[in-house]
């Protein structure tokens, strides 16, 4: 409802199909002021001649433009010396009629540069509310676009590199090639899916279980168990969601590829949201560390990149035993850093 008594405001002084049809209506205005007026004439008392004309020139000024407010101001005016001011000896005019006239003439000739210069200025705040809702638009446009094309650049990198290590025969580099074009493909499909504007501000929880499933397939192994829990409808900010999601997808790689290597498992994947704070658990049941495990001194790419990820988020990031057998990664990521 506002909003449509905004739009109806926006389009003031409307803009008839036939000037004249504004006129007429103004004078019907007039018309209808001069019956109250003589309607009331019996208990109003002497010297209130315009009291019925004021609102006649607002109205018609304020819905039909400078023009018919000014006609409708000389109509009324002049109807209200007709009907309503005496005139002296031979239609002279006294100087209390000259003062009343000089009165009307000021408070109509106010109002209606008042009404003209709100509605020129609201005319232009509509105007340039117009194009900021486009410029808007097309920024958004570009940008999803942007990104649709980003994405598609690192699955086109990522598929150049799987054929690329087609011609290597050294384990360790074809190894190194197989990682990465992983982990582009992987941005890519991160990307695409946080930057898809059918999937804007989409659930994390959803994200993450589709998320998961595509690590636990791209690794082949069928007799792992990845779940998820996570706040329901919580979003972030791409700039943090896109690291976070990254993170994720490290730790479960690492726990598949290190913690349980040759058997099955389970890997639980929780993030709580505690007044802002956002506390992230990615735990197996696998071997478990080295009693002399350090995370700064690991060779591990993907711990490193998770770590150069947090610090990007302003987080803590820990992996430890866990109590029951197996490890545990932790982020804590404090509200101000969403």
């Amino acid at each position: 409802m506002q909003r449509a008594n905004e739009r109806f405001v926006e389009r003031l002084p409307l803009v008839l199909k036939r000037p004249v049809y504004a006129y007429a209506i103004s004078a019907a205005f007039c018309g209808i002021a001069l019956i109250l007026r003589l309607a009331a004439q019996s208990f109003l008392p002497i010297g209130y001649p315009f009291v019925s004309f004021f609102p006649a020139v607002i109205l018609s000024t304020f819905l039909f433009g400078l023009r018919p407010g000014i006609f409708t101001g000389i109509l009324c005016g002049f109807l209200s010396w007709y009907f309503f001011i005496p005139s002296g000896p031979g239609g002279s005019f006294g100087g209390g009629v000259i003062l009343a006239l000089i009165f009307y003439t000021a408070v109509i000739g106010i109002d209606i540069a008042l009404i003209h210069w709100m509605q020129r200025a609201n005319f232009n705040l509509a105007v340039e509310r117009e194009r900021s809702r486009a410029l808007a638009e097309n920024r958004e446009l570009l940008f999803h676009e942007l990104q649709h094309r980003v994405s598609n650049n690192l699955q086109v990198v990522a598929a150049m590199l799987s054929l690329q290590r087609r011609h290597i025969d050294d384990q360790v580099a074809a190894r190194a090639m197989d990682d990465a074009a992983s982990r582009l493909a992987l941005i890519g499909r991160i990307s695409r899916a946080l930057y898809d504007p059918a999937e804007e501000g989409q659930d994390l929880h959803a994200f993450l279980t589709r998320l998961t499933a595509d690590v636990l397939e791209a690794s082949g192994r069928r007799d792992i168990q990845v779940t998820v829990s996570a706040p329901p409808g919580l979003t972030l900010d791409s700039h943090v969601a896109v690291p976070l999601a990254l993170i994720v997808a490290e730790a479960v790689s690492n726990a598949i590829e290190h913690g349980l290597p040759h058997r099955g498992g389970t890997i639980e994947v929780s993030l709580e949201d505690s007044s802002g704070a956002l506390s992230l658990r990615i735990a197996d049941d696998g071997d478990g560390l080295a009693p002399d495990f350090r995370i700064e001194k690991g060779n591990s790419l993907g711990l490193r990149i998770a770590s150069a990820l947090a610090s990007q988020l302003s987080a803590q990031f820990g992996l430890h035993p866990r109590p029951e057998g197996g490890a545990i990664v932790r982020l804590d990521l404090p509200a101000q850093a969403r």
